[in-house]
């Protein structure tokens, strides 16, 4: 297979099971700090020898700003090289979240960033960006080939196995459509409820008309950031009368004390997949992300 993947340190593991899956040859990418901050990055001493018709590049975009860096770096030097096609798998796709100007003079970061990855590679493959006011990413990364995933099939198969009949609940509207990938692959009973957020962590959460009494509830979302969204329903399901309350999202990023917000709130076990690398993660994205790239044009082989 004339191709080849390339991975950072802090994410082999993931990088290692999609090279796995997908038959590819895994390398490191070393990556050296200066004291000004600059960076320092060297690719394998044989990635010339021979020189892969593919480059694949596994970088998930959580804390992106190295990391976007770092791949113009790679990229820049890969053309270089000569290398004919270049492939990013970023299961998590940071700067989707700003789509419009909600205010005056903000910058779009969506069409900026996906326009600069798309200036960069062939194909970008994601998995659950934050596309709420667009129907495709091909909108936000309008050249070469995008393709976004869905991470609630593999996290459906995990909550099938770990709680016997649950209810699903997203706990806001943009929740909706993950909750109802689950649901209709697994036959749950779910539900979603309606947000008022106030500013970044101060948010009201509604039910959904559902008896939730005596029922083992997951709270299934794309994203957990701040936890306060999460927080608020769980603490609101489990006042209705929740026998559990659980949390299965995709991705992982969980900043400053998210995670002991969402465990204050009652919360019993979190779940996560593997886009971002952390302690919660339950579930590989491997198997969806191989599927992908084996269907990327100008197949990688």
């Amino acid at each position: 297979m004339n191709a080849r993947m390339l991975h950072f340190e802090d994410e082999t593991a993931p990088a290692v099971r999609l090279a796995e899956a997908a038959g590819l040859t895994a390398a490191l990418v070393e990556r050296h700090r200066f004291p000004d901050q600059e960076l320092r990055l060297t690719l394998p001493s044989d990635i010339n020898r021979p020189l892969p018709r593919t480059l694949v590049i596994y970088r998930s975009l959580d804390r992106p700003n190295d990391k976007l860096v770092e791949l113009l770096l790679i990229a820049r030097h890969a053309r270089r090289l000569g290398i004919q096609q270049l492939v990013l798998v970023a299961p998590y796709l940071a700067y989707m979240r700003q789509d419009i100007a909600f205010n005056p003079g903000e910058i779009v970061s969506q069409t900026v960033i996906g326009e600069f990855l798309g200036g960069l590679f062939d194909a970008v493959i994601t998995v659950d960006p934050h596309l709420h006011r667009i129907s495709r990413l091909q909108e936000a990364i309008p050249h070469g080939y995008a393709v976004a995933l869905s991470g609630a099939p593999r996290l459906a198969e995990l909550i099938a196995m770990k709680r016997d009949s649950p209810l699903l609940i997203g706990p806001d509207a943009e929740a909706a459509q993950w909750v109802q990938s689950a649901a209709e692959a697994t036959g749950f009973d779910h539900g979603v409820c309606r947000k008022v957020r106030h500013g970044d962590t101060r948010v009201e959460v509604e039910l959904p008309a559902i008896d939730v009494a005596g029922r083992k509830v997951v709270l299934m979302d794309d994203v957990a950031s701040s936890g306060h969204t999460l927080a608020r329903a769980a603490e609101g399901l489990l006042a209705a009368g929740a026998a559990s309350v659980d949390v299965a999202v995709t991705h992982a990023i969980f900043a400053g004390d998210a995670l002991q917000v969402i465990r204050g709130a009652g919360v019993k076990e979190i779940w996560s997949s593997d886009s971002i690398s952390h302690p919660s993660n339950a579930i590989a994205l491997a198997p969806v992300l191989a599927q992908a790239l084996d269907q990327v044009p100008t197949a990688i082989s």
